[in-house]
């Protein structure tokens, strides 16, 4: 199948350090190359794949250096070039929220937009409202909950290569970790508030946006100074497998309703478990009492620290090679992409695709 994967330009494919999207587009296309497909990824050009790469600008938006830059030009000048080149592909993968709307309605049978944000904020529901051709994908089931009315035709959870990252041999699990972006609802003071409370030590790998500066300043930083409280910055995938498989958890104490959470499945990926508060997706991600602890209270997650010794660290790792591999990802999309280039295929399923391989 000849698949065209249309990336945001704000990150590399894969990112350099902090980012999601643009993530899981360098492991969905490298998956989809090495089960023998036709891939090519619409992307900056400082992005690395084993697919064909259509460099839309030289480098990602955010670590390009230049003060002064338009990052609408820069996605509508790749998205012109994809609409010239739509005949090369059988299904257009885009991965840019509903910003190529406009411009391919009448290719919307053989599109695939799959939305990796949350769909909550004021407006989005009146401009789904206006497009209801295009085919949609969700992260998990909890992401639809506020355009129920939408055009989903599947569900497929986030994945990883199995190879990416891997169980230390002789895990520490001496601190408690948190992985991610400091801001509001991601709540890196509950973070420090359950490791202080427990009395285990936390280490802090996180990027501060400058949006977020103000909140880091005044809130977090000055909770830096507790005992055992470790901020070392933002951490690239290199670091990654010492930092969470080393860890004794994975603390995620959001509050927002997450999509999905792709730092739950890096923890599992490096056997670790994770206590992660009862929100978003989290129940589609964590299993209770197998890959970690779900909680709902500071109470709930203090007494989860103290049962960590219960839950099997080879266990961890197998649940996610079973449900959380970029491969078994592949599969799940593969399967709507059959269904929208041969609709009579996919008569008989249910509407989502699930990952059901393993």
């Amino acid at each position: 199948m000849r698949i065209a994967h249309i990336a945001p330009l704000y990150e590399a494919v894969p990112p350099r350090l902090y980012g999601g999207t643009e993530r899981i587009v360098a492991y969905l296309a490298d998956a989809q190359v090495d089960l023998g497909h036709e891939v090519t990824v619409f992307a900056s050009g400082d992005s690395r794949t084993r697919a064909r790469l259509v460099p839309a600008r030289g480098q990602a938006l955010r670590l390009d250096p230049q003060p002064l830059k338009s990052d609408v030009a820069a996605h509508l000048a790749m998205l012109h070039e994809v609409r010239r080149r739509a005949g090369e592909f059988d299904v257009l993968h885009f991965h840019v929220d509903l910003l190529h709307f406009p411009m391919f309605e009448e290719l919307a049978g053989r599109t695939l937009t799959t939305l990796h944000g949350r769909l909550d904020l004021a407006g989005l529901a009146e401009a789904y409202r206006l497009w209801p051709r295009y085919p949609l994908v969700s992260i998990s089931a909890q992401q639809r909950q506020p355009l129920r009315f939408a055009n989903w035709i599947g569900t497929v959870h986030h994945g990883l290569p199995a190879d990416l990252l891997q169980p230390p041999e002789s895990p520490r699990g001496d601190y408690l970790a948190f992985l991610g972006r400091i801001s509001p609802e991601k709540r890196p003071d509950r973070a420090i508030d359950i490791a202080v409370r427990a009395g285990v030590p936390l280490r802090m790998a996180a990027k501060v946006d400058a949006a977020d500066a103000v909140y880091f300043h005044d809130c977090i930083e000055p909770m830096l100074d507790a005992s055992g409280v470790e901020f070392i910055g933002e951490i690239d995938d290199a670091r990654k497998p010492g930092f969470l498989g080393h860890a004794a958890a994975l603390l995620f104490p959001i509050d927002w309703p997450e999509p999905f959470g792709l730092v739950m499945i890096e923890a599992m990926a490096c056997g670790t478990p994770v206590i992660a508060w009862d929100n978003g997706s989290v129940r589609e991600v964590v299993e209770d009492g197998v890959t970690g602890f779900i909680v709902g209270s500071m109470d709930e997650a203090v007494a989860a620290v103290e049962r960590l010794p219960e839950l099997d660290r080879a266990t961890i790792r197998r649940v996610f090679e079973r449900r959380f591999s970029s491969t078994v990802m592949a599969r799940g999309y593969l399967d709507l992409y059959r269904r929208l280039v041969a609709p009579e295929a996919g008569a008989a399923n249910d509407g989502d695709a699930f990952q059901r391989r393993a």
